[in-house]
């Protein structure tokens, strides 16, 4: 799952980084250690751009606002809980379907925060049922401290309340792809033992996962021509095990209010007793 995240890094960082062609400073989003569903948020997606004559696909940094609404939609009122889609079955749902042969994207992230579950707590969440409020919040991160790529989806969706002039006649969404959880150990600390008592792997903090994709898999997925459906699933895949650390972080990051680096400083210890 991914409920929150973090992105600090400066568009012109992702620019060089993601081999961007086209973006637009007006549209420039502030560091954000505290991404919250329904928060403008940076995309890298590949379409025409508007009115031009050359229709080319192009490769851009745009803000989309998290929690997809289909075209479709009569209202957006679900976005905030359409904030991921499971990969598993994204192309077959018809809310993702369209968007999975021919509007995906990368959502860039310093890591997201994932609030930890005690074992009866994530087997009533594995079942889809009501589960008791998580506690303690981790971060995850790329061990290597690089740019984490969530693969994602984009949509837009046209108010028909508005006129089709109006700036705020066009929404354009997105939602995270998740994976199951790996097991395997997290990356160790450099130069350091991994926290005692902690979490040993992702699925002991949550059952599922943002999916990451490895910069080898970026063009094929951002590619607006590939439609095959196999051959998109094929660039689901998990990214190599291990390659990530998680540690715990000051539970005011569960406020949505607060904003600031100093949600994603390591502690020594958790502050929320969490069991393993």
């Amino acid at each position: 799952m991914c409920g929150r995240y973090a992105a600090s890094r400066k568009p012109e960082d992702l620019v060089g980084l993601f081999g961007v062609e086209k973006w637009e400073p007006s549209e420039a989003l502030a560091p954000d250690w505290n991404v919250a569903p329904t928060k403008s948020v940076y995309a890298v997606l590949e379409r025409p751009l508007k009115d031009a004559a050359d229709r080319r696909p192009v490769r851009q940094l745009r803000p989309l606002r998290w929690g997809l609404v289909p075209s479709w939609a009569k209202s957006p009122e679900g976005a905030a809980k359409m904030i991921n889609a499971r990969s598993e079955t994204v192309h077959e749902k018809p809310s993702y379907r369209r968007a999975f042969e021919a509007r995906r994207c990368l959502i860039p992230a310093d890591g997201y925060y994932e609030w930890v579950t005690g074992a009866a707590e994530r087997e009533l969440e594995e079942k889809g049922r009501k589960k008791r409020p998580r506690k303690q919040p981790y971060f995850v991160t790329p061990a290597d401290g690089s740019v984490m790529a969530m693969a994602g989806l984009y949509e837009f969706w046209r108010d028909p309340t508005l006129p089709p002039d109006h700036p705020q006649a066009w929404w354009a969404t997105c939602t995270v792809l998740t994976t199951e959880a790996e097991h395997a150990p997290f990356a160790l600390p450099e130069g350091g033992p991994a926290l005692e008592g902690g979490p040993r792997s992702l699925a002991e903090i949550h059952p599922r996962m943002p999916l990451v994709l490895p910069p080898d898999r970026w063009a094929a997925w951002l590619d607006p021509g590939r439609t095959g459906t196999e051959e998109l699933r094929g660039l689901l895949t998990p990214p190599r095990a291990g390659s990530v650390r998680a540690y715990p972080v000051t539970t005011a990051v569960s406020d949505v209010r607060n904003n600031g680096p100093e949600l994603v400083t390591e502690l020594e210890a958790p502050e929320e007793a969490t069991l393993f």
